[in-house]
């Protein structure tokens, strides 16, 4: 029954959109975290080398490490940067508007990485990989609040980790054209490091047919035909009315018809514990150690003790049970729900992290290459995707964007925390680091188990209802103040210009 219901939804343009905007976003966020893994010794080599030219003098082993780890986390840098435009872009353009406006940064970003050692400019490459970040840091938010808004509730959260599944994939593909018999030699990795234009190129060219979000339509822009024609083209023969209504209600219960402010955001207290539990889980998502186990892969092999030439492959491999993982938590998240994701996944991680130390500690190199799998695999089933869906099923259409603004910005935030600090975390103190993403991970396991409430299956009204005790507001007051604060909803009972959009649809 699960599946009828299920593949019955699944439209064939529900899917095409999901992997078109995951394939020319969420891809290329992945591809860039694992890109300059294989290169590292290439590229230093290029601003050693440049740095002779210019200055006669080469660079020391710290300034060398200073500048490579600047080009690492400038990539954070500007993920950081462009999560903060995200609540104005998705007013202003919309959600798809936003996802093909923004592909000319990847032209860009491309064109200064592709010819850095033509023109022998470092600098090229530090801000190849800002103008990316800034590109990842918008479409990272942008995508699954897209998807989240097509998709019926019943495929919420099976579209919103397929860009998860997609970023999974961008390591791998980085990992694969890493290896020394492709890209991973040393006059192929500017080169390498430019690919990141292919996949938007298709997107760019096909995303334009798609329609924008339904509820952006109606809820925002009040475009009552285009917002038909959308459900329409995602629903195939489905009956929409449920929809319509539920739309309505929505309507009916948002406090304004105006996107709110971030500053709006923290200051309502009808959403106080959602914004919380977004900023949980994002911090925590990044200081979990992921990107400590992504940036430096073969740091944490060699010190392994894994052969130098076996790095490489034993990397790949890893990357291929990230998208095995991912698969595995996009296809069971409708049935299993999205706390069991969550609080499995942190829990798993954390045991892994705990157990590095122990192993790194007794010497025991291949109890520490398991829990990096470990680590990696407990990710991408639930951590990897399960923050960024959340953030949209807690937050009706009027706090989404702000609520996005915010999730994306602590993400970034801590993704270049830890992308700067754990080589110094790492040397200061040596096995025993591990211990502080097991601390965290076991926090974020236990604040979701013990306050986070189940979405699947739920509307956005229903999700919102679910916190009103918690944040201290009857569910009638919340409901009402919706309302009340919208003369023009007030007015009309409630419907507004949805009242057309119901006849229309009956017609």
């Amino acid at each position: 029954m699960f599946l009828i219901r299920f593949w019955s939804s699944l439209t064939k343009s529900l899917l095409a959109v999901a992997f078109l905007a995951s394939f020319g976003s969420s891809m290329l966020y992945g591809y860039n975290l694992a890109v300059v893994n294989s290169p590292a010794e290439y590229i230093k080599a290029f601003y050693n080398q440049t740095m002779v030219a210019r200055n006669r003098t080469g660079l020391d082993d710290k300034t060398l490490t200073l500048f490579y780890s600047v080009t690492v986390s400038v990539f954070a840098i500007g993920g950081m940067v462009g999560s903060l435009t995200v609540g104005i872009l998705v007013t202003r353009f919309g959600r798809k508007g936003t996802l093909v406006r923004i592909t000319c940064l990847v032209f860009i970003a491309g064109a200064f990485m592709g010819f850095s050692r033509t023109f022998g400019s470092p600098e090229m490459i530090i801000v190849g990989r800002f103008i990316t970040g800034v590109h990842s840091g918008i479409s990272l938010s942008v995508v699954p609040m897209y998807l989240g808004e097509i998709a019926p509730k019943n495929l919420r959260g099976f579209l919103g980790l397929v860009p998860s599944i997609f970023i999974c994939l961008g390591v791998f593909i980085a990992q694969i054209l890493g290896l020394h018999e492709l890209l991973g030699k040393e006059e192929h990795w500017p080169l390498f490091l430019s690919l990141v234009v292919i996949p938007t190129m298709f997107q760019l060219m096909l995303l334009p047919w798609f329609p924008e979000s339904p509820r952006y339509l109606l809820l925002e822009k009040r475009n009552v035909h285009a917002t038909i024609t959308a459900l329409k083209w995602y629903r195939s023969k489905v009956n929409i009315q449920a929809e319509i209504e539920e739309m309505q209600e929505e309507q009916r219960s948002m406090s304004s018809v105006q996107t709110v402010s971030v500053i709006g955001l923290l200051k309502d207290r009808s959403v106080r514990w959602q914004v919380i539990t977004i900023v949980v889980v994002n911090i925590g998502m990044q200081l979990s150690g992921i990107d400590a186990i992504w940036f430096y892969t073969n740091t944490i092999f060699e010190n392994a003790g894994i052969p130098v030439p076996q790095i490489q492959y034993t990397t790949v491999g890893t990357g291929a049970i990230e998208v095995i993982a991912g698969c595995v938590g996009c296809f069971t998240i409708e049935r299993l729900g999205r706390r069991p994701l969550m609080i499995g996944g942190f829990t798993f991680m954390g045991i892994c992290c705990a157990g590095i130390t122990l192993s790194l500690m007794f010497q025991s190199h291949y109890i520490s290459v398991a829990c990096v799998v470990g680590i990696i695999a407990g990710f991408c089933i639930g951590p990897a995707g399960v923050p960024f869906l959340i953030t949209a099923e807690l937050f009706k259409q009027s706090h989404r964007p702000a609520a996005y603004t915010v999730a994306g910005c602590l993400n970034w935030l801590s993704n270049f925390t830890i992308g700067f600090v754990f080589p110094f975390l790492q040397m200061s103190a040596g096995a025993y680091c591990y211990l502080v993403f097991f601390g965290v991970c076991t926090a974020v396991a236990a604040y979701v188990f013990f306050i986070v409430p189940e979405t699947k299956n739920k509307t956005f009204v229903e999700i919102s209802q679910m916190f009103a005790a918690r944040n201290g507001m009857l569910e009638e007051e919340s409901s009402e103040l919706g309302v009340a604060n919208n003369p023009q909803l007030a007015k009309t009972n409630g419907y507004g210009a949805v009242c057309l959009f119901s006849s229309s649809v009956l017609i």
